[in-house]
């Protein structure tokens, strides 16, 4: 993050997230906090009780105390509110920049006579084709149709290094907001006016805008369940007071209800969502939902394509083998010459490495002959020479067969060659001339560096990791030796890739998919969190959950962290705010009953000053736990690893125990400050 954007986070958010607390006093808004409209609604009467204090009666109580608690309680929802309104904040300015750079770039469309013509990028729809150039922002969503192009992808992603699109394949597919480093491309526009990626990311980066999660919702309703049980047991206080001969005073039973009612949670809670989600986009992946971000916590089982998720995708030639009395010069001279016409990363990254051998071959001016394109079909290109000599390179057994049709050679050592590569995990490509094969390339998809050591802290956290590749099984296997997953699918097709999944999630397992290709789309759908990589196909990506920005499969392991990090910091700031009500249970219920009932003092452990001043001290921690707390909820409870039952014992002794001593030490102190102050 730059220091320019830290500088915003910390005026303009925070001025905005002030004004946004009085706003959401809005009745209409509150209400969807059952906690916090309990307080605003004690509030209001004690406002109208410090203008009245007779107002439901003879009150003990004058209009400065009934002042002070209208004024603790309101402070208490504009911290609340300003909470929810920082972390929204957060998600706005980001959005914001994101709107800047699309309502500012332009493109070059083309127009019905063949001209460019320069246009708003608003302007643009479905099916428009755009012409891009070194320098140029990339207006909207699209395939690229023509040339190939750097494309700097750092206004997204952050630090990622420019990626290579082309034309045709995988990797063609082009995002909204990102900007071409070099040469150009022409790109035909694939979503409407308001339905790129870009305006999506713009939507959901505003916490504003999101739905609450399951998990969310049903601690939400436990919050309103306590509330209303509070609410009970402050109300029948009432005839058991009159019982005894003791007044209670309007003030002080609001003071009871907010103190015991889980506020400190109850104005959090939003917070820590919108938080949740924030963080996620912080670490380059977009969250379709809140959802998924919280089912990531819990994931039991992370499915993984190999290319392009686990590799990098493109085959590269790493090394020639010659066949048994074949010379290496002889086997790479032919490599060069077979590859020289083929545009495929395949064909160059011979070349390159044919380069690298010190040998050497130019065309001659045309005089080479007809190169011969690769077909699904022949599974073979190469080069027609003048004057009728054959070259050759393809799969090892349409190879065979091509010599064997040409009468030619096939060397004995030629599939113990072939076998060695595949079982190194990498692809053979078999070299002939004239009909007689001279050795294999070399072909290997290099697995992305980390990833084992990544694979075994999702091991750590009790996740399995499944790799589904269409490669035979021998090289599969070497696959997943070298990535370290803990099981692989060779062979596999996307029905089987829906199967694997339907399988653990039968078994009552949570399931995680990564991918990029189409052929994914299905299983991403299919999965409880779909993580597509942003370097793939536009369908992987409208059928995934969350996209990973930096074509990184590793960084699930950050989003289930983050998952994680969101249950705990729910789970550990409930458990605080109920462990609250023991401490303020001590300093209240004394303070009111102490005068009708001499023995409760033995209840006044915290040895407050006055009953005025317990209520107080109670009621000001109350409130001024809510902003102490906010950076808990914001950046959210450290994840460690561990099992259930330790977290769960870590939680209670840390936030359980610190959620009853921090109250005793903070309303003592409070009181103290207050009697020293001779405000009591």
């Amino acid at each position: 993050m730059s220091a320019e954007r830290k500088h915003t986070l910390n005026k303009h958010i925070v001025a905005d997230a002030l004004s946004g607390a009085i706003r959401k006093l809005n009745p209409v808004a509150m209400i969807r906090n059952p906690v916090m409209f309990v307080v605003e609604i004690g509030t209001v009467v004690t406002l109208l009780l410090a203008i009245e204090p007779d107002l439901f009666g003879s009150s003990g109580t004058g209009r400065g105390y009934n002042f002070a608690v209208f004024a603790i309680l309101l402070f208490t929802l504009l911290f609340a509110n300003f909470a929810e309104a920082l972390a929204e904040g957060r998600g706005r300015a980001q959005a914001a920049t994101l709107r800047q750079t699309k309502s500012e770039t332009k493109a070059r469309r083309r127009e019905s006579d063949g001209a460019y013509r320069e246009v708003s990028s608003v302007d643009l729809r479905k099916g428009d084709i755009v012409r891009i150039e070194a320098g140029d922002i990339i207006p909207t969503d699209g395939e690229i149709i023509e040339g190939l192009a750097s494309i700097d992808e750092s206004a997204i992603t952050g630090e990622s290094a420019p990626v290579i699109k082309e034309a045709g394949g995988d990797f063609s597919s082009v995002t909204g907001g990102t900007r071409v480093a070099s040469d150009w491309i022409v790109v035909r526009v694939t979503t409407d006016p308001g339905e790129s990626f870009l305006d999506r990311m713009i939507s959901l980066v505003e916490g504003a805008r999101r739905q609450k999660t399951p998990n969310e919702i049903a601690l939400t309703t436990l919050l309103a369940v306590l509330t209303l049980i509070f609410l009970v047991v402050v109300v029948t206080m009432v005839p058991m007071a009159d019982y005894l001969g003791i007044r209670l005073d309007v003030s002080t039973l609001i003071a009871l209800l907010v103190c015991l009612i889980p506020t400190t949670i109850g104005g959090l809670l939003s917070a820590i969502g919108i938080a949740g989600m924030d963080r996620v986009t912080q670490f380059n992946v977009l969250a379709m939902s809140g959802k998924a971000v919280e089912a990531a916590g819990d994931i039991d089982t992370l499915i993984l394509d190999k290319t392009g998720t686990i590799t990098y995708g493109n085959r590269m030639a790493a090394e020639f083998i010659p066949v048994r009395g074949v010379a290496i010069d002889d086997l790479v001279t032919t490599s060069l010459q077979a590859s020289v016409f083929d545009e495929t990363p395949e064909g160059r990254s011979i070349v390159q490495l044919a380069g690298q051998s010190g040998v050497s071959w130019a065309p001659g001016g045309g005089q080479a002959g007809e190169p011969v394109l690769f077909t699904a079909e022949t599974r073979m290109s190469g080069l027609d020479m003048t004057g009728g000599t054959e070259i050759r390179k393809g799969a090892v057994d349409a190879v065979r067969r091509y010599a064997i049709d040409r009468g030619g050679f096939v060397p004995d050592d030629l599939e113990e060659v072939a076998a060695r590569i595949a079982k190194a995990g990498g692809t053979p490509l078999a070299v002939a001339r004239d009909g007689r094969i001279l050795g294999v390339v070399y072909l290997k998809d290099t697995v992305k560096p980390g990833l084992k050591e990544r694979f075994a802290e999702l091991r750590g956290m009790g996740i399995k990791t499944i790799m589904c590749t269409g490669d035979n099984p021998l090289t599969a296997a070497t696959i997943a030796l070298e990535a370290g997953v803990d099981d692989f699918i060779a062979e596999a097709k996307p029905e089987d890739k829906i199967a694997a999944i339907r399988r653990e999630q039968q078994a009552g397992k949570l399931v995680a998919m990564t991918g990029d290709g189409t052929n994914d789309a299905p299983a991403l759908a299919q999965a409880d969190v779909g993580l597509a990589m942003n370097s793939g196909t536009m369908a992987a990506k409208e059928a995934a959950n969350m996209v990973d920005l930096d074509s990184d499969p590793t960084k699930l392991l950050s989003v289930v962290a983050i998952g994680k990090q969101l249950l705990m910091t729910r789970g550990a700031l409930t458990t605080f705010s109920i462990s609250n009500d023991v401490a303020k249970y001590f300093a209240i219920i004394p303070a009111m009953f102490i005068l009708a009932l001499p023995q409760l003092k033995t209840l006044n452990i915290m040895d407050l000053y006055s009953p005025e001043s317990a209520i107080l001290s109670a009621l000001i921690f109350n409130a001024v736990i809510i902003p102490l707390l906010i950076p808990i909820a914001m950046k959210g409870v450290k994840y460690r690893t561990g099992t259930a039952d330790r977290l769960l014992a870590r939680n209670a002794l840390v936030y359980g125990l610190g959620g009853i001593v921090v109250p005793f030490a903070g309303i003592k102190l409070i009181d103290m400050l207050l009697h020293g102050l001779q405000l009591v």
